[in-house]
């Protein structure tokens, strides 16, 4: 009876650990001030300076020293061992005016996203499709020994 449950037992212990394999996985990346936080902010009164210490540090700032403040969370879902896969974003974007109170205050989420594409600018190097070995024995010709001598 003995060795009849232990081929079961091993079998249920397997498909527990799969399962636990296949489980999602959440991670958070990033911080988001609270709501309550984000309404004692008042457009027009509040500073740079006032924004930081109620909301705290920005994730990112304005591309210049004037530029706004932005806050971005976002979550992945992980699911065994595919890649992660990003589930939400939530973006805080703080604008200031030229004299450094705020302007605006939105917020947008991941369906506001747009992709942007990325240009590669790549140096040509002329060699249109030549192989290594191609090169190579085409320069046998252009060697000069009397450069080598001097």
């Amino acid at each position: 009876m003995e060795l009849k449950l232990k081929p079961l037992k091993t079998s249920v212990l397997a498909l527990c650990v799969f399962a636990a394999a296949c489980t999602a996985q959440y991670r958070n990346h990033g911080y988001m001030p609270s709501e309550e936080d984000v309404a004692n902010i008042i457009v027009g009164v509040d500073t740079r300076e006032t924004v930081a210490e109620t909301l705290g540090s920005p994730t990112a700032g304005g591309v210049l020293n004037d530029g706004g403040f932005y806050y971005v969370r976002s979550q992945f879902k992980t699911v065994g061992p595919f890649r992660p896969d990003e589930v939400s974003r939530e973006l805080l974007a703080v604008t200031f005016t030229s004299n450094g109170t705020v302007a605006n205050i939105e917020r947008f989420g991941l369906e506001d996203g747009q992709v942007v594409r990325l240009s590669r600018r790549v140096t040509d190097n002329g060699l249109n499709d030549i192989s290594f070995l191609r090169q190579l024995l085409g320069n046998l010709g252009n060697f000069d020994p009397s450069s080598i001598l001097q």
